[in-house]
């Protein structure tokens, strides 16, 4: 009857304290022990002891070993501190860093993510990389997110860009070549400045409503193009030796120099100066300045870079080459002229040098990044929200900037010559605005003779002109391409302005190449990376045809016709290269071209050993044969590097275009070590001093060679006085026989080709002997 209640009772609650009696029995045992000691210093359990209280006292022994009652309240108290603290510390971390990151810092990595993606980016797109770095410029500057705050700074670098990439390409020019081109620039180039800028200014003066001073400031302004975007553009296509190149660059020189005269003429033109005190400190100023970089390159730069090169440090080398850039650049930019001016002048006076080609390499990733960074810069200047506003306003100023530019010199390159396709090619890629039109601006600005927001649209519109250069450059193109496909056969066979300007030339300083297959074109594209003027003649009416539509000078015609000959003005040309891999063809082309010009120097490329000693032999004709795969492109380059040093180009500077070729040829294929060595010694690769213990090793195990398996080669082919037998005689006894003196052409040759440690002994051995060793000698490209 009694646990009815206390069913009940634990029914209505008191199942609590039921667990608690339930667990200070269990727990009791451990704690027994212990709480006797406690109690009585050793003594037995108090008998007479609650069960309640020693409930409660496990109880709270329970509590205390699970960390429970006040210490679980500190312990989540803590956690929430330290949880707070941590997103406080993080904060003012972010913070810190926002903070330290801001301006040039943050400005620097920024513009160094778009130089470095934007290039690989646009290439997988198909499109060209100006568009993306100007794309970037919008986003990046003050009319997009304004992520880049210091400006100024940025465009500051972004002129080393120009500076560099003009020293660049005077390095690429010598004097003699600038001299060839005299045509293009005081004839083109003066032309197209003068006649373009009284248009634009007439234009802007009746048609803008502008003052007379600003409409002659912004017709000399806008009648410049950009150095920087047309450069590159040809550049890329590697159309800078053709002759819509050569045109294209002709005018961007004189405008380089016309920006003399502007930047004087602007102050004057705002009333701060006479003319004749001007003009007067402009000549002074300009011979200073010439005067000094001619100079310095003419009796300064070669002892310096001797100097510095024998330090063997490249480090120094690299500084003394900022050295002469910036140097010259600020030099002429702080005399009134140009600072490109001075950069250019500067690299011509280093093209003279021979350490001409390690500058050109060590500047490159300089020059690439800085340009970058240029066109990043135009890209500020083009406000969407203004041409939003203003758009029917700035499609009127860059059609009309366009079309006059493109307009006027089109014309003007037909009076001067060139042909229609090239006229409009020409036209189209130097219709834009130009870098300088920037300066000339923000100069007529600070004297008060353009206004804030008439300088602002210029700009912009001068911007944008720049951004459609690549696609008027495509246009030109496949204009171009169109018209010369659609033209008459004449413009196939030599009888057009193009071929007419090369062969009737005075100077006779070009080139005639017979055959434009594998070996044809090489020889073709050496000859146009050492600016040396060509004329291409090929029987195949299919690949001249093809040539000829890509604006190259190659003409279809059979050379051994007299009067086919007499009109390309073969007589007048330094040198005749006969490519043609038929040995019937290329012998009967050989008789003809020696008939009609007995003294002209012959080149020819040999089908085997035995070819090339008759036609040595009887035709005083410099023959060759390659001993690589005649499918491999690699062959050709042995022969035009000998075309090229026996045409009168210094040694260093065939090394370096055979290299920069050969890097072409090789770039995406991983060779395995034996097939690499095997490559560069048919190649005829010079090693350098160091290796001459290697060198001496593999003389050795020349001598320990059969005698009929050494041959004597240029640069990888077989000259046509080899003693080499033919692989099926290769154990035939070889019976010795006085050596013949070398034709005169061929002495040359040999001269020309032979590395200076090898010389006397070249020399030594071409002399009449009748007791010649059969050994011959190996003379390297």
């Amino acid at each position: 009857g009694a646990s009815a209640p206390v069913a009940s009772a634990f029914a209505r609650g008191g199942g609590a304290a039921a667990a608690t009696t339930t667990k200070s029995k269990i727990l009791s045992a451990i704690f027994s022990k212990q709480h006797s000691q406690e109690q009585h210093g050793g003594e037995s359990f108090q008998q007479d002891a609650s069960p309640v209280s020693i409930d409660r006292t496990i109880v709270n022994r329970w509590d205390e070993m699970r960390g429970g009652g006040s210490k679980t309240a500190t312990a989540d108290s803590g956690m929430a501190e330290l949880s707070k603290e941590t997103k406080k510390t993080f904060r003012e971390a972010i913070v810190d860093l926002n903070s330290y990151m801001k301006g040039p810092k943050s400005d620097t990595l920024f513009l160094l993510l778009a130089t470095a993606l934007i290039t690989p980016l646009c290439k997988m797109a198909g499109t060209s990389p100006i568009l993306g770095f100007l794309a970037s410029g919008m986003l990046l500057g003050p009319n997009g997110f304004g992520v880049i705050s210091g400006i100024h700074t940025t465009e500051t670098l972004a002129e080393l860009g120009i500076v560099f990439f003009l020293f660049e390409m005077g390095i690429e020019l010598s004097v003699e070549r600038l001299k060839s081109m005299k045509k293009d620039v005081f004839g083109l180039g003066l032309s197209q400045y003068t006649i373009t800028a009284a248009a634009i200014g007439m234009v802007a003066k009746y048609a803008g409503g502008l003052s007379g001073p600003a409409s002659v400031v912004v017709g000399g302004a806008l009648s410049l193009s950009s150095s920087a975007f047309v450069l590159q553009l040809i550049k890329d296509k590697k159309e800078l030796a053709t002759r819509f190149g050569k045109a294209s660059f002709g005018v961007l020189l004189l405008q380089d120099l016309a920006v003399v005269p502007l930047l004087v003429a602007t102050p004057i033109l705002a009333g701060s100066g006479s003319l004749a005190s001007a003009l007067g400190s402009a000549v002074v100023k300009a011979f200073m300045a010439l005067s000094g970089i001619a100079l310095a390159g003419r009796f300064a730069l070669n002892p310096l870079f001797k100097t510095v090169a024998a330090a063997n440090s490249q480090e120094a080398f690299l500084g003394m080459i900022l050295l002469t850039a910036l140097g010259m650049s600020f030099l002429t930019e702080g005399l009134g002229l140009s600072n490109t001016l001075g950069a250019f002048l500067a690299g011509v006076c280093l093209s003279e040098t021979k350490y001409r080609y390690q500058v050109e390499a060590d500047i490159a990733p300089f020059r690439g990044i800085l340009l970058g960074l240029f066109f990043v810069t135009v890209g500020f200047e083009i406000d969407v929200r203004l041409i939003a506003n203003n758009l029917p306003v700035v499609s009127a100023i860059v059609a009309g900037i366009l079309g006059l530019k493109a307009g006027i010199l089109t014309l003007l390159s037909k009076a001067f010559g060139l042909s229609t396709s090239t006229a409009i090619r020409t036209g189209l890629i130097l219709s834009q605005g130009g870098e300088f039109a920037f300066v000339a601006f923000g100069l007529a600005r600070s004297l008060g003779i353009l206004d804030a927001p008439t300088t602002k649209m210029l700009l912009t519109s001068v911007s944008l002109t720049m951004a459609l250069t690549p696609f008027l450059d495509e246009m030109g193109g496949k204009l171009a391409k169109k018209m010369e496909e659609g033209t008459d056969f004449t413009h196939y066979i030599g009888a057009d302005q193009d071929a007419t300007e090369i062969t009737t030339d005075e100077a006779s300083d070009f080139v005639v190449v017979v055959g434009y297959g594998v070996v044809g074109k090489v020889v073709c594209d050496l000859l146009d990376r050492k600016l040396i003027k060509y004329v291409g003649m090929e029987c195949d009416p299919k690949k001249a045809i093809e040539a000829r539509n890509k604006g190259l000078p190659v003409f279809y015609g059979d050379v051994g016709r007299t009067e086919v000959a007499e009109a390309f003005n073969i007589g007048k040309a330094k040198a005749v290269i006969v490519t043609i891999s038929d040995k019937a063809e290329a012998t009967r082309a050989v008789i003809a071209l020696r008939r009609m010009y007995p003294d002209k120097p012959i080149f020819a490329r040999a089908k085997d050993a035995d070819h090339a000693q008759r036609l040595q032999s009887t035709l005083d004709v410099a023959a060759m044969v390659p001993i690589l795969p005649e499918d491999n492109i690699l062959l050709t380059l042995p022969f035009g590097g000998a075309v090229l040093r026996s045409l009168g180009s210094p040694p260093e500077e065939v090394n370096y275009i055979l290299a920069e070729k050969r890097r072409e040829l090789l770039s995406g294929k991983e060779l395995e070590k034996y097939e690499e060595e095997a490559v560069l010694a048919q190649l005829g690769v010079e090693k350098p001093e160091d290796d001459d213990e290697d060198e001496g090793a593999s003389d050795r195990e020349d001598e320990s060679k059969p005698v009929g398996e050494k041959n004597e080669s240029v640069g990888g082919e077989v000259m046509a006085s080899s003693s080499e037998t033919a692989p099926n005689e290769e154990e035939t006894p070889i019976v010795t026989k006085p050596k013949e003196e070398m034709k005169p052409l061929l002495k040359k040759v040999v001269e020309a080709n032979v590395s200076p440690k090898k010389k006397k002994a070249v020399e030594e051995d071409a002399a009449p002997d009748n007791e010649v060793k059969a050994e011959e000698q190996e003379i390297p490209l």
